[in-house]
Formats: C-alpha cells, structure tokens, sequence
C-alpha cells in the first residue's frame, strides 16, 4: 500500500537489492505466523506461496541473508524470524513519534501491531491546543511547540506524519531538523528532504485509484467477451517480479 521510495537504504551497504529489502517485511509476517503455530520448519515453496511470491526469488532473497535452508527439510522458522528481524532492524526498540492526532493519527496510536514489531510511539504530537493532555490509547498528547525537546529526550529516529497536507512540510522540516532521518508520511502530499532522509509514503486514495482502474479493465473485458469479441491483450503484470509496490517495501504489517 505504500508508495514513494527511500533515499538511501541502510542495507544498501551490505549489497541487498532495494527489491529484496522489500520482500523482508512479507517473510517476516508469513514467518511469524508460522512460529505462533510452533511449525518449526518450512519449504521455500510453502514459505513463498505464504508471503505471495515465488520459490525462486525466494531462495534468491535469503542468498543475500547467507540463508541457504537445508535439502529435504527447509528451513528453520525460528532462525529466520531471528535473521530477517536482525537484518530489519527489529531487535532493536525504535521510539516513534506521530505528529496530527485526528482521526488517522488517532487510529494509528490505538495500532497493537508496533510494540510487537520492534516499534515504540514514544510521543503523539498534535497542533491544537485543545489536544494537550488528551490521552489517545493511554498516551497523553503534547503541543507541537515541544515537538524538538520530545525528539531530543526520546532519542528519536523516525517520525510518522498524519497532518492535513498543508501543514506536512513544516512538521516534516522540523523533524529533520530536530534529527528524524526517517519518515512515514500518511499526509496527502510530496515531501521534500535532504539526502540521508528516507521518506516513506502511504496515499489510500491512489490505492483506491489504482484498484477502480483495475476494475474497470476488467468489466471492458467482460463486455467485449459477451459480445463476442476478442479481449484487449492483458498488459504483463511485472510487480510479482518487484516489490508489493515497485521496488520497497510496505510500511505497515496487515
């Protein structure tokens, strides 16, 4: 569902593809199902048909992770959760901030998903001075005026944006200047950042967009095969050979 891309990826470094890293996320949640029903191993085919890709690429992607399984047995679930966690970043706890407390901010705070993925809201930000104190799933919002002391305080790495459009950018560059190099951005905007800042962007409306042009492709197709006619050509689907949209990852595990 995320779309944009980063600037410049940490495991860029240690030459894992843009491509792969984006898999990582998927494993990781096919993976963990997986471990929560004690299933102690897995095949390459099992494990790609799981996390929606094929067996190949699969086994292409953990090359890059020094994953290789074993013949006839597969690989270790247990040891894989460890490895792709490892390689995210998500043995550690990362403290993360959202700034615009309305509904989606809102929603996103209430999210159960982060504790147990490596992520900790650490502080809900918001502009309105009525918000103050408010507390929005146990966590009591702060005015934006404290925006740089609760970055500075908490050690703040990565901010999530979930402002009205006109206001993004402001709240983006105070981040990156209060020392946020990551960014999630669910506000309806392009962000502008300097190099060294990844920005990730969900946009639901393109989403939406992207599926109704689907389905109206799909109903010319029906109407020109009832009228006996030859379908249009189907153009090649080329995002299973991509990430879930182009070339990074999704940001937010279902």
């Amino acid at each position: 569902m995320a779309t944009g891309r980063t600037h410049r990826p940490a495991t860029r470094s240690r030459g894992i593809p843009e491509a792969t890293v984006a898999r990582l996320p998927l494993y990781l949640r096919a993976l963990t199902a997986l471990s929560e029903r004690s299933v102690p191993t897995v095949s390459s085919e099992e494990l790609a048909a799981a996390a929606g890709v094929n067996s190949a690429k699969l086994r292409k992607d953990f090359s890059y992770l020094g994953s290789y399984g074993t013949r006839g047995v597969g690989y270790d679930v247990e040891y894989l959760v460890y490895q792709i966690s490892r390689e995210l970043g998500l043995t550690q706890d990362w403290p993360v901030v959202i700034v615009g407390i309305g509904n989606l901010g809102a929603a996103l705070a209430n999210y159960g998903g982060f504790a147990s993925r490596g992520f900790r809201v650490a502080a809900l930000i918001d502009a309105d001075p009525a918000m103050a104190g408010k507390p929005v799933a146990g966590i009591p919002v702060q005015h934006t005026d404290e925006l740089e002391k609760i970055i500075k305080d908490n050690g703040v790495s990565i901010g999530v944006i979930a402002t009205p459009a006109g206001a993004a950018q402001q709240v983006c560059d105070r981040l990156v200047a209060a020392g946020v190099t990551s960014i999630l951005n669910f506000a309806p905007t392009v962000l502008s950042v300097p190099d060294g800042v990844d920005v990730r962007k969900v946009d639901l409306s393109i989403e939406l967009q992207i599926l109704a042009f689907h389905e109206q492709r799909k109903a010319g197709e029906e109407t020109a095969a009832g009228d006996g006619a030859r379908p249009a050509a189907t153009p090649r689907d080329d995002s299973a050979d991509q990430g879930p949209d182009g070339d990074v990852p999704a940001v937010m595990p279902a």
